[in-house]
């Protein structure tokens, strides 16, 4: 066997609970590990902190005695073992460790890879935290309080963690299998992007750091304004007229329905109406309109997978990328879909008055123009190699609808590389500036940029 230098994270553990960052790095490190051993069909089935083993280079899965090779799975990274010799158990056994078990482990039902994320919740929690999420007298205490109780949250343990982490594991341990997290890899992207500072806890800019040192900065732009919004619970709007007399300021709560978790939001071009993702845990975000002066929100039919929502300039449609990589408008009562063009993985987008949109289709790639009314895309901007910029995202056209916002970035580049910044750029490609060092996009009113960096 490999010699590991380190120690298990149950020894870690033994000393207390984790600091976030180490605490996220190392649970994407194991999710991450699930997520390899899940594509090539083998089901871990004993994920404990005792099988995690820290080492310099990060943490490491062990002991896959008790793993289950789906049926017909096929990997030149596994021993075929696993799939030739006799099963361990027979139909209805109980396998595994009872304190890291699945509730369909401890029923004898079939085992797959979500009963693994149940036990990456778990682990989660304990290094959250320094407990175990479910304690009992006895084993059959301990059974019982897996299959019917709810742990501690993890917030009224450690004040300051992030809500975005509780969410996280709250979705892992949800005792029916459908409303867990459906994959290794959506827990691991979730990882990174708190460690980005997607969430912030109950102090402003307690984890500024963390942000600091992280390099990707996929999808900080929008949600460090939502979630330090819905954070406050208030969101104070300054709608600007023409004539200054006009201004007018608007306060609003958001309530989200129970268990739901916002994602991006935009306010219409009039400032009367709010146009946001959320989702359940684990689920497809979706889109959810609300007037500021109704008293909750709507979800839109037919908009599932719903992310970067934006308004077209009379107020008329909202458009936005869905999970599926498509750009799609809607009506916000619901009807008139429209499918645009694809948009893999698409970030950010932004509509003018002559029914021109710009929109970034993939996480690493310029921006594009297309109709409004669909067509193919057009490459606006291109990526600069001197600069080595790697993506272009998060536009916003101006008043005049020439001239747009957008975020180049070197994602593998610390914060301070020349490419990360906020720039100005025009249709015609005759405009191409910096403006401010990147943090985050920037939205345009009132003749200011508004933009977040360094948890301000």
């Amino acid at each position: 066997m490999e010699h590991l230098d380190g120690e298990t994270l149950a020894s870690r553990l033994q000393k207390g609970p984790l600091l976030l960052p180490q605490l996220l790095a190392i649970g994407a490190g194991i999710a991450g590990a699930l997520d390899r051993a899940h594509r090539a069909g083998i089901v871990h089935r004993d994920l404990k902190p005792g099988n995690v083993f820290l080492t310099k280079d990060g943490a490491k899965l062990l002991d896959f005695g008790l793993a289950k090779a789906s049926l017909g799975a096929k990997s030149p990274e596994f021993s075929a073992f696993a799939t030739e010799a006799e099963p361990l158990t027979g139909k209805g056994a109980v396998l595994g460790t009872v304190q890291y078990m699945a509730p369909e482990q401890l029923e004898g039902k079939e085992a797959d890879a979500r009963t693994d994320l149940f036990a990456l919740g778990l682990v989660l929690y304990e290094m959250a935290t320094g407990k175990r999420a479910f304690s009992g007298t006895s084993q059959a205490s301990l059974i019982s309080a897996i299959l019917r109780d709810e742990p501690q949250p993890i917030s009224a343990l450690v004040p300051m963690s992030p809500p975005a982490l509780e969410s996280v594991v709250k979705a892992c341990l949800a005792k029916d299998p459908d409303e867990r997290w459906q994959s290794a890899h959506d827990v691991k992207r979730e990882l990174a992007w708190i460690a980005e500072g997607g969430s912030q806890p109950g102090q402003p800019g307690a984890i500024a750091p963390v942000a600091a040192r992280r390099r990707n900065r996929e999808t900080l732009a929008w949600s460090a304004f939502a979630l330090a919004l819905l954070a406050a619970i208030t969101l104070g709007i300054v709608t600007v007229r023409r004539a200054p007399q006009s201004a007018r300021l608007v306060r609003a709560a958001i309530p989200l329905p129970e268990k739901m978790f916002l994602g991006e939001m935009v306010l219409s071009p009039d400032g009367s109406t709010l146009a946001y993702t959320a989702s359940k845990p684990g689920g497809q975000p979706q889109l959810w309109i609300r007037s500021l002066d109704a008293a909750s929100g709507q979800p839109v039919a037919g908009t599932e997978g719903a992310n970067f929502p934006f308004w077209s300039p009379d107020g008329r449609f909202v458009a936005f990328i869905t999970s599926d990589g498509k750009l799609k408008r809607i009506t916000p009562s619901g009807g008139s879909l429209l499918t645009i063009c694809d948009a893999e993985r698409g970030v950010g987008g932004t509509w003018n008055q002559d029914g021109t949109i710009l929109f970034a289709p993939t996480p690493t790639s310029p921006l594009y123009r297309v109709p409004a009314g669909g067509g193919p895309p057009v490459a606006v901007t291109k990526l600069d190699p001197s600069r080595k910029e790697t993506a272009h995202r998060y536009p916003q056209f101006l008043p005049d609808g020439r001239r747009f916002l957008y975020t180049s970035a070197n994602l593998s580049a610390p914060i301070d590389d020349p490419a990360n910044r906020v720039r100005l750029g025009s249709l015609d490609g005759k405009e191409d500036r910096a403006l401010v060092a990147f943090a985050s996009s920037a939205v345009f009113g009132s003749g200011h940029l508004l933009y977040a960096r360094d948890g301000r």
